[in-house]
């Protein structure tokens, strides 16, 4: 990345047909004393924006972090005799904020993705190893943990009570150490607009729905710092931008602290999100190819999940969903907005159209049908489950029977090919119709056995060949 520094100079210039000064004129003593004149430029310069970064910067962290790639050799390298693959360290580098004295921080789930090693630096240059308590990919945040004590915390807000054109002010650390200093940057503009739906992003990478927008500079490397308003409040969470030139252009999006704080809780406290689920799937609009074509189309149910929460309260095929909660819900984005928000648990009053009227039904949330269902442990580092028809529905699996992978450590990932969600339906020449078989095939086998598995994968199927030393 090349960085063009731009150097500005003021000249002074007297203007046409005014006279030059006067060095005989008299000057005329000011009869208010330096330090009443210095108190009035001291007060004069302070603003709502200059409080509120004072509030917030301590808490205000920098997160640095390596990922151990793998290299494979070229033809080359196999030619001269340099063996296997390489490992390359790559460095990253975030921001985050402080939200529990004892050092709990909260950043985005891109920034630590994957990272074999985290470091906190605070403002001052001190740095701290940290651990990660938990990831959530789908909202784009992570929960860290420092080893320290009676630390600043950053005040968190809600982002249910914004307006639009109030303040908003960015701070994190952008480009890295590239300004060389540990201090973060701030920089302010205003709430764009709130409830913004986005499919991508040049930093951060999935869909982003219900995001905060601002036109306050975000650029790469302020990821996971705060979002701030007026009164030195954490807002949201910086997550994304948008732009044509890898740089801010004024589009910045921000994830609302009310679900980020949510998120948090949960990951603290589990290590893990419970994932709100009610059991609807919801119909994709004939022939769409862009967002425009979803934004028009309301949020239809296509089917119900059997035995399911939707089931249960009466929700049935061809129902649209307009309110969920106090929140109008116009199209899948909509929808997807209001599930995020949504707690296992939680009671909510769904409006829906049926046919030419409209009717309220209340929904009570539960988890994913994978959480409540048995599960079998297998090799120590897989966990399955048996494939239901509730899970299948879910989850659009093609295949009647199966175990589905719900974890799998990253070592076995890596060497076995298999990940959470993919459904194994044949081991060697074993069918699997429960978990229990896949544990049944593997254990009755002798040592460095040959295994094929079989397995479906967002509807396609593949198989997998792996020996058990």
């Amino acid at each position: 990345m090349k960085l063009t520094i731009t150097f500005l100079t003021f000249v002074f210039v007297a203007c046409q047909g005014a006279s030059p000064p006067d060095s005989s004129a008299q000057t005329v003593p000011s009869s208010r004393p330096a330090s009443a004149v210095s108190q009035e430029i001291d007060s004069s310069r302070r603003t709502a924006i200059t409080e509120a970064t004072a509030r917030i910067a301590p808490a205000v962290v920098t997160i640095q972090t390596e990922t151990v790639e793998r290299i494979p050799p070229d033809i080359f390298s196999m030619f001269f005799g340099a063996g296997g693959a390489q490992q390359r360290v790559s460095p990253g580098i975030g921001s985050g904020f402080i939200i529990r004295d004892n050092g709990v921080i909260v950043t985005n789930a891109h920034v630590v993705q994957n990272a074999t090693r985290i470091s906190v630096m605070m403002r001052d240059g001190t740095t701290y190893p940290a651990t990660k308590l938990g990831e959530d990919e789908t909202n784009d945040l992570a929960v860290l943990k420092i080893d320290a004590r009676n630390l600043p915390v950053a005040p968190l807000g809600d982002s249910d009570a914004l307006m639009i054109g109030e303040w908003a002010i960015a701070i994190g650390n952008p480009f890295g150490f590239v300004l060389a200093n540990s201090e973060p940057s701030v920089t302010a503009g205003v709430i764009s607009a709130t409830g913004r739906n986005l499919l991508g992003s040049s930093e951060g990478a999935g869909v982003y729905v219900d995001m905060i927008q601002t036109d306050a500079s975000i650029n790469p490397g302020n990821s996971g710092g705060p979002l701030v308003n007026a009164r030195g409040e954490v807002i949201g969470v910086n997550s994304s931008i948008y732009t044509p030139s890898q740089g801010s252009v004024g589009l910045g999006f921000a994830i609302p602290i009310n679900r980020a704080r949510r998120v948090a809780d949960d990951l603290i406290e589990h290590g893990q999100v419970r994932r709100p689920w009610i059991g609807e799937l919801l119909r994709t609009p004939a022939g769409a190819t862009n967002p425009r074509d979803v934004i028009t189309s309301g949020a239809v149910l296509r089917a119900v999940v059997p035995g399911s929460p939707a089931a249960l309260a009466g929700l049935r095929p061809d129902d649209q969903i307009t309110r969920a909660g106090n929140r109008t819900v116009r199209n899948a984005f909509d929808w997807e907005a209001a599930r995020l928000s949504l707690r296992v648990g939680d009671r909510v009053p769904l409006v829906i159209r049926r046919g030419n009227r409209e009717v309220t039904i209340t929904v009570t949330v539960a988890d994913r049908p994978e959480v409540s269902a048995p599960k079998v442990t297998v090799l120590r580092e897989i966990e399955l489950t048996t494939l239901t028809p509730a899970i299948r529905a879910e989850r659009g699996i093609r295949s009647a029977q199966g175990a589905m992978v719900t974890s799998i450590s990253n070592r076995l990932r890596d060497e076995i090919g298999l990940d959470v969600g993919d459904v194994i339906l044949q081991v060697n020449r074993n069918a699997v119709r429960s978990a229990e078989d896949v544990q049944r095939a593997i254990s009755q086998a002798g040592p460095r056995t040959v295994y094929r598995a079989s397995f479906e994968r967002r509807g396609v199927f593949y198989y997998t060949d792996f020996v058990i030393q």
